[in-house]
């Protein structure tokens, strides 16, 4: 929702994270914080295979290639997002289109309802299911790339505590700061993503095309920070997780 906020003269504008959460239970119900759940459900369990198979896959590939450790590490959690991006953009798609959607959550159509209205009115290309694709792409590799190569080299240099429950903490430690750092770092292929992916400004008009031409759009009109909305929201998502 932040994302797709065109500045505070856009009338969905929300001033601030709790403001956000108040709006939408005032107008959309409880329900509302679960609009989108079906997507990324389904999508959970092969994306996930994919990440960490590829992640093997890529690391082992390049094992043949002379690139220092930390640098083979990063560049197979590049691939591996790469990867992931493919199976999970459609997915990405269906739910920003029903999160956007300020209707109440009994009025939305359902997730598959909803699907094949995009396939219908776009196609299974860059207008329909894979609308976006170029920025989850961006999204997904970056995040990776970070967070593979910042985890991995990390928790080989921190020594390894022989208590079970300090060990976990170590790791939970070493996983949190890189979903927090790999966040901030990829969160503007993400705005790029909601804007590409959500309700364009003037309907019948596609404003937001490609993935770096909508960052130079967001950048120019609204200004720096707006290449960081929302990243609240997503470090206390993705840090933790």
């Amino acid at each position: 929702r932040f994302q797709i906020q065109r500045g505070k003269t856009d009338p969905t504008s929300y001033k601030s994270l709790g403001d956000c959460f108040r709006t939408i239970f005032q107008r959309e119900g409880l329900l509302g914080f679960y609009k989108g759940i079906l997507p990324p459900v389904l999508a959970e369990t092969p994306k996930r295979a994919v990440k960490f198979f590829t992640f093997e896959q890529y690391k082992k590939l390049l094992g043949y290639a002379s690139l220092p450790p930390g640098l083979a590490l990063a560049v197979a959690g590049l691939g591996s997002g790469l990867t992931e991006a493919v199976v999970v953009n459609p997915f990405e798609v269906v739910k920003v289109t029903l999160q956007t959607n300020q209707n109440a959550f009994t009025e939305q159509p359902s997730s598959f309802v909803q699907a094949q209205q995009i396939i219908k009115t776009g196609g299974l290309g860059f207008q329909g299911l894979n609308k976006g694709l170029t920025a989850t792409l961006g999204r997904h590799g970056v995040f990776n790339m970070v967070y593979f190569g910042f985890y991995f080299n990390v928790k080989n240099i921190l020594p390894v505590n022989k208590d079970p429950n300090l060990e976990f903490l170590r790791k939970f430690g070493i996983g949190l700061v890189s979903g927090t750092i790999a966040s901030i770092i990829n969160i503007p292929f993400d705005v790029a993503k909601s804007r590409i992916q959500g309700p364009q400004p003037v309907p019948g008009e596609i404003k937001y095309r490609t993935c770096f031409k909508t960052m130079a759009t967001v950048y120019k009109e609204e200004g720096f920070l707006a290449l960081y909305k929302g990243l609240l929201p997503k470090i206390m998502r993705l840090g933790p997780g």
